[in-house]
């Protein structure tokens, strides 16, 4: 059943015409992702869509009786108003405490909030979810959801992908999170130039639709080489888990990846990467560290030792409040470890991207404001000036000229991160650093971090960004330890669905009996003692970067027998290496696991 027509709808503010007569419908039971550049009309199209804002032309049919819900981009609440009577609208205890739909969604978004706290001390992130609650308690035709991901950490944003799935609500929503684009849609509408394109299935389909539709037309054939091809490069050769790659798109997908290199070229990243580096960059040495300073709020550390290495691409996960930022502000010398130490590189070069806007000049341009730190600067093999890696990053023309003043949230995060890269760093530390940025830019950024060689430790809850550009995921469960996934993403949510995942403050307040006062060398009963922890982790770490090189060896024996693939004689030495190295490797493996098992029996 047909629930919303457009026929012939347009609309403008000032002389941009956002869009041009355009005619779409929305049936029973779709799921649509919306996608496009900032700015470029996303929210008018739903505003539309939901009967918030009239077009200035054309026409918008409901089904009658139609309900629809709408998630905007601001939560406005009676600031004296609880919690509870905000989500669950007066419902008497006995009856939403009875319904199982009420209590899973209570238990997935509000689990840490006081439901008679009143919305006026609520933060960003809270007041979001309690929007966000009290819609899917309600029932409804047609759910609107406008970047409903932001403030959600990655297990929240997995456990509403699957509720949204199994809602017999059709749904419409924009976000500029890929992951959940391709969990939930169906179909996907890009929103270009005053029209809306439509294309079937998620944003894996949307890529491969769209770029097929480029190459047979002849057209944007620059910017399908530049960006579409690598982009489909990576995900045809993604995680094993992203199964949502449409079967029919697989022929022209590898007519277009045919000649393109992987996204990064990691051996020789890793070369450079050394060669600027030296062989250390951070080593932390048996550190102890709280998030509000020495003894001082959650533990984060407890006596954890590890090393980040030359050309490290780590992703740093964990629920919120485990303490990821603490580690960043660590690794960058904001702070200082409670105990132990922590050695960084005589060469290291840091940039750090931190949640906090700092302060730029308002009354100066853009452009300036980027070459003030260089004019140009070198990305792998490449110079790039000032100009254009701010076009690459959604500065164009006359917006390089435009004052800092006049920014929005969203681009000064993006001039931010441009100033970071133009100093030259060989090891940045990024924290949130897709907040606000379109999926375009997005795409860009990825592009960008390929090149550069040095040290990365990111953290973000955009899934699709950490498997883009990280190339391990290290996880803060609450244990006092910095903890190696193979798996992932996908292993991180595993042991939190078990449990495994705690905040830092949860697991502060968990843990009995107090650390201070026992015998560092006395084991626990039953266990093994604060020194043979200490002592299993380093040889946890040591495997780790054995299974790493490993890896390397591997990769670049591969390239070798590709070129040698006439010379028989050599194939056949190299093919030997490589199986010995694949044993050795697989030893390894084995090994890290026998150790990681102890650890997580303690």
């Amino acid at each position: 059943m047909n629930l919303v027509n457009l026929e012939s709808v347009s609309h403008a503010f000032g002389p941009k015409p956002l869009l041009a007569d355009v005619s779409l419908g929305l049936e029973e039971g779709d799921r649509i992702g919306v996608v496009g550049r900032n700015g470029g009309g996303k929210t008018t199209l739903i505003s539309i869509i939901a009967g918030a804002l009239k077009p200035d032309s054309g026409r918008v049919t409901h089904t009658r009786g139609l309900r629809v819900g709408t998630l905007s981009q601001r939560d406005q609440f009676d600031p004296d108003t609880a919690v509870k009577d905000i989500v669950l609208a007066g419902r008497a205890e006995h009856e939403w405490a009875g319904d199982a739909a009420i209590r899973e969604i209570l238990a997935n978004l509000l689990a840490d909030i006081d439901l008679a706290a009143p919305a006026g001390a609520l933060s960003g992130g809270e007041r979001r979810r309690t929007a966000l609650a009290r819609l899917l308690i309600e029932k409804h035709d047609l759910l609107i959801l406008d970047e409903p991901t932001n403030h959600l950490d990655i297990e929240a944003i997995a456990w509403l992908a699957g509720h949204l799935v199994q809602r017999k609500s059709a749904l419409l929503v924009v976000t500029h999170d890929r992951w959940f684009l391709d969990a939930v849609s169906t179909r996907t509408w890009e929103v270009v130039d005053g029209s809306v394109e439509r294309y079937e299935g998620g944003y894996a389909a949307y890529v491969l639709a769209k770029a097929e539709r480029a190459r047979i037309a002849q057209a944007a054939e620059e910017r399908r080489q530049n960006l579409m091809r690598k982009e489909i490069a990576w995900l045809r050769r993604g995680p094993p888990a992203r199964t949502s790659k449409p079967k029919f798109r697989i022929n022209a997908a590898e007519a277009l990846i045919a000649n393109e290199p992987p996204p990064r070229e990691t051996v020789e990243l890793l070369n450079f990467a050394s060669a600027r580096l030296g062989k250390t960059v951070a080593d932390l040495e048996d550190v102890t560290l709280h998030a509000g300073g020495p003894g001082s709020g959650p533990l984060v550390l407890d006596h954890c030792t590890y090393q980040f290495g030359p050309g490290d691409r780590i992703g740093l996960i964990g629920v919120n409040g485990s303490g990821k930022s603490s580690v960043l502000r660590l690794l960058s010398g904001t702070v200082e470890p409670d105990s132990g130490r922590m050695v960084r590189g005589k060469t290291v070069r840091l940039a750090h991207l931190s949640q906090e806007l700092v302060e730029l000049d308002p009354t100066r341009r853009v452009l300036e404001t980027v070459e003030e730190i260089r004019k140009y600067v070198q990305v792998g093999k490449k110079e790039w000036s000032a100009s254009q890696l701010l076009e690459r990053l959604g500065f164009r023309g006359e917006a390089q000229w435009k004052v800092v003043g006049d920014l929005s949230g969203g681009e000064r995060r993006r001039l931010q991160l441009l100033r970071l890269i133009m100093d030259e760093p060989n090891v940045l530390l990024l924290d949130e650093p897709t907040n606000d940025l379109d999926i375009e830019t997005l795409t860009e950024l990825e592009d960008l971090l390929d090149a550069w060689p040095g040290t990365l430790v990111v953290v973000s809850h955009d899934r699709y960004f950490l498997e883009r550009v990280a190339d391990r995921c290290v996880a803060l469960l609450g244990d006092g330890r910095l903890s190696m996934l193979p798996g992932g993403v996908d292993e991180y949510l595993e042991r939190r669905a078990a449990g495994a995942a705690l905040s830092a403050r949860a697991a502060s307040a968990a843990s009995v009996p107090e650390r201070a006062g026992q015998d560092d060398q006395q084991a626990p009963a039953g266990g093994l003692s604060a020194k043979e922890l200490r002592e299993l982790q380093k040889e946890l770490n040591r495997l780790e970067r054995q299974i790493d090189k490993f890896g390397e060896r591997e990769a670049k024996l591969h390239a070798e027998m590709a070129e040698a693939a006439s010379d028989f004689e050599r194939l056949a030495k190299l093919d030997a290496e490589l199986r010995e190295i694949a044993a050795q490797k697989e030893s390894a493996e084995l090994e890290w696991m026998t150790v990681a098992e102890r650890l997580e029996g303690q």
